[in-house]
């Protein structure tokens, strides 16, 4: 199986996640993450499933580079950055506008676009490039949708903790592409041997190996 099983099924975890009551009952509260409420963050799970079909359906501008999956994070202007920064106070603001219309249209909304990805998705391939009209750069699909899986893995643990209840595993084909990613991004920020010894040698282990 390859990126876009994996895709579908953290997505399919997602939209299960967001049907539950537990979100729905708690939709005002704040969640796991700092100035956000829960309701806030299961809109911006959803967007993880509803930001794909219009990526798809993007015209890709000729000439348009196509980068390396590593080199589109380094370009990311969140990742470091401090929770009050323009990059992070807008992915939060977005988040509550899309939250403002209530569980239920946020789980529907995410299950409508899964069942439409569900049909479309399947036999693309996955070297294509595809156009990110927000950075002005190209991934391929398999990378663009490596992104969604990261962010689907991060926000289902987020959004169950921030309920109270479990959180579920994701199937190999959905984990081994975020923890490669992950362990990558992990590594060009702190060093292999910061890594390979928070994996393998806990007594000479760094007190952080965070990737993102």
């Amino acid at each position: 199986m390859g990126v876009i099983e994996g895709y579908l099924g953290a997505a399919g975890q997602a939209a299960a996640l967001l049907r539950r009551p537990e979100p729905a009952g708690a939709w005002e509260a704040g969640s796991a993450l700092a100035g956000m409420s829960v309701g806030a963050l299961a809109a911006h799970l959803a967007y993880q499933i509803l930001s794909v079909e219009p990526t798809l359906n993007e015209p890709v501008p000729p000439g348009r580079e196509t980068l390396p999956l590593l080199e589109h994070y380094a370009r990311a202007a969140w990742i470091g950055a401090p929770l009050d920064a323009e990059a992070n106070a807008g992915i939060r603001a977005r988040a509550e506008a899309a939250g403002a219309g209530g569980p239920q249209a946020v789980w529907r909304g995410a299950t409508d676009a899964l069942g439409r990805l569900t049909e479309t998705l399947p036999g693309r391939d996955g070297t294509a490039p595809v156009f990110l009209p927000q950075t002005g750069w190209c991934l391929t699909l398999d990378d663009f949708l490596a992104t969604r899986l990261l962010e689907l893995a991060v926000h289902l643990d987020d959004l169950a903790t921030s309920v109270g209840v479990p959180t579920q595993d994701l199937p190999p084909e959905a984990f081994d592409p975020v923890l490669v990613l992950l362990a990558r991004l992990a590594a060009r920020r702190h060093g292999q041997p910061a890594l390979l010894r928070a994996l393998a040698r806990a007594e000479r282990a760094p007190a952080a190996v965070n990737a993102i």
